[in-house]
Formats: C-alpha cells, structure tokens, sequence
C-alpha cells in the first residue's frame, strides 16, 4: 500500500532531503496499529517533470503486526504513473481546456516527444474518472456550472491545485486523479490483498 509524504520542494530537493527514514508513519494505514513501523528499505521510481526524468528513493516500512509493507510515495507523484502530477495537469488543462492540439498540449506540458498514445490514454482515464472527481472534490471547493463533468473537474483541480487535491483525493478517499490501473481494486489494493 502506498501513503503520501507531503513535501513541498523540487524533485532535487526531495532526492537530497529523503535519504534516511526520518519520516516514519507513527501508525498503520492497513491494520491501524499505534505502533511505529519499522524501515524496510526504499525502492527506485522512474519520475519525469519538467528539469528533471530520473529516479527517486522511495520508502518502504513493515507493519509489525499484520507484516504488511507501506511505502511513503511522494505527493508530486501520481501511483503507478511515471511522470510527475504537474506535467499531467498541464497536459489535460492544455488538451481539454484549451483544446490545443495533442502536439502542443505535449509542448505546453514541457515534453515535445510525447507519444500519442500516452497523451490519449491520460486523456481516456481522466474523462471516464471526471464525474467521480466531481463529486470528491465538492468538500473542497464549490462546483463551478460547466458543460460537462470533464470541464467541471479540470476547472475545481485548477482553482484547488493538483497537488493538493491530489493529496485529498489520496489519502483521505483512495482515488486515483486517473483512475487505478486494472489490475487493482477500485482503492488501490491488489485483488489478492
């Protein structure tokens, strides 16, 4: 499973500060255990923004009771997703908002050799995610009037911000800004779990 780790800096800036596990979660997110999980390591992610596509730490801890693993996955970052919350939101507002062509929609998002493909795929996952984004996002924000869904949520995300309501959508309700892969249950949770 997969917990947030709000930090507020560049990727750079999260490369040097996340060396060691001073973060640790004090409690459980699977089993709700009050007890502090121990370090299990990191794992590298593939990560793309705009100045920087490389690799980043990310850690891992065990829950000592239900032997489970957490990992602390940057808030910047979208699960399962390679490139960074910023470049997809500039992305889909340039695509769906603006309507510019996919070629400079890719541009305004900082990635001029953007396969077709990926652009059209995140523009499918966000529209059939828009209506749930909606609804989710009325705790924070008021819904705009809009033609449709696709419109309204774009219009709530930019006034939120991405990372932000990311963060919401994440942590307190389980939703992808996306949508969760096939292969995972609607909260994120492989099917066997």
């Amino acid at each position: 499973m997969q917990i947030l780790y709000p930090f507020a800096g560049s990727i750079q800036q999260y490369n040097e500060h996340h060396a060691d596990h001073s973060h640790r979660p004090c409690s459980c997110a699977m089993c709700g255990a009050q007890k502090p999980l121990r370090a299990h390591g990191f794992y590298w992610r593939t990560v793309a923004d705009a100045g920087f596509d490389g690799a980043i730490r990310v850690a891992r801890y065990l829950c000592l009771a239900c032997r489970r693993t957490i990992s602390l996955l940057p808030e910047f970052v979208l699960p399962y997703l390679r490139f960074a919350i910023a470049v997809i939101g500039l992305f889909l507002k340039a695509r769906l908002l603006d309507r510019k062509t996919l070629k400079k929609a890719a541009m305004a998002a900082g990635d001029s050799h953007m396969p077709y493909q990926r652009g059209q795929q995140w523009i499918c996952r966000f529209c059939s995610q828009a209506a749930v984004l909606s609804a989710a996002l009325v705790a924070l924000t008021r819904p705009p009037a809009a033609p449709d869904f696709v419109t309204r949520a774009l219009t709530m995300l930019e006034t939120i911000g991405w990372v932000p309501a990311h963060r919401f959508l994440f942590d307190r309700l389980r939703v992808h800004l996306l949508g969760w892969p096939a292969f995972l249950a609607p909260d994120g949770r492989g099917r066997g779990l």
